[in-house]
């Protein structure tokens, strides 16, 4: 499969279009949005690929023309969480293709979407997408795992987790991380809603958001009931 990527500046927030691969022989040079926006040597699907888009924070023609001109189907669009700089395109999107929304939350800008859960297994034509929920900085963020790619949408980026409006929030999105995706064996490439891409390894060394709150944890008061 090929993954490409679109920089939404509404945001600032990361938008990605990942394509079925074409059939061996058929390998075709693609045109591709923009020399900012899709690496070198990009190819071309034959006709009738398939695509999925993970968090359309917009919409603009040269996502579009590059579906078209792939001549993928898209066969549905994955939400990580339900804030409006990671699907404001949604509404755009949906009057022009006849896509599947998977979200979290069953209602995604007033259009209903599939309800996911944790541990679900989404075998979405040629895409098999595994579902982790890691909620905290959101009720239902969720990551969706990929073969080796994580796409983490605010939960997790490079060198931060996301944030929280409480120290509860704070202490659920933790533990999610930790036990569903930190522990995952392996090494993974993450693909997050903001910023630039990175991987599990990385993220289990170096990420100072995970740091502050394992520093900061251990400088708390416990409290014991007074019996």
């Amino acid at each position: 499969m090929k993954l490409f990527f679109y920089y939404c500046q509404f945001g600032f927030s990361n938008c990605y279009i990942l394509g079925s691969e074409f059939p061996a022989g058929k390998e075709e040079r693609c045109k591709g949005i923009g020399n900012e926006h899709l690496p070198l040597g990009g190819t071309r699907a034959a006709p009738h690929g398939e695509a999925i888009i993970i968090d359309p924070g917009c919409v603009e023609e040269e996502m579009v023309q590059f579906i078209e001109d792939n001549e993928y189907t898209l066969r549905a669009i994955l939400i990580t969480h339900d804030h409006l700089n990671h699907v404001k395109g949604l509404r755009a999107l949906m009057r022009i293709y006849d896509a599947t929304i998977y979200a979290v939350n069953p209602v995604v800008r007033n259009l209903p979407a599939n309800l996911i859960r944790d541990g679900d297994t989404l075998n979405i034509g040629a895409f098999t997408v595994e579902v982790i929920s890691v909620p905290g900085h959101s009720a239902d963020s969720a990551v969706f795992k990929i073969d080796r790619m994580l796409f983490t949408g605010d939960a997790l980026t490079a060198g931060l987790v996301g944030r929280t409006a409480s120290i509860y929030g704070e202490t659920i999105q933790m533990t999610a991380l930790q036990s569903r995706l930190l522990s995952l064996p392996g090494d993974y490439t993450v693909f997050p809603g903001h910023g630039p891409p990175s991987s599990l390894e990385a993220e289990r060394c170096f990420n100072e958001g995970i740091r502050l709150y394992q520093q900061q944890k251990k400088h708390r008061p416990s409290f014991k009931p007074i019996i």
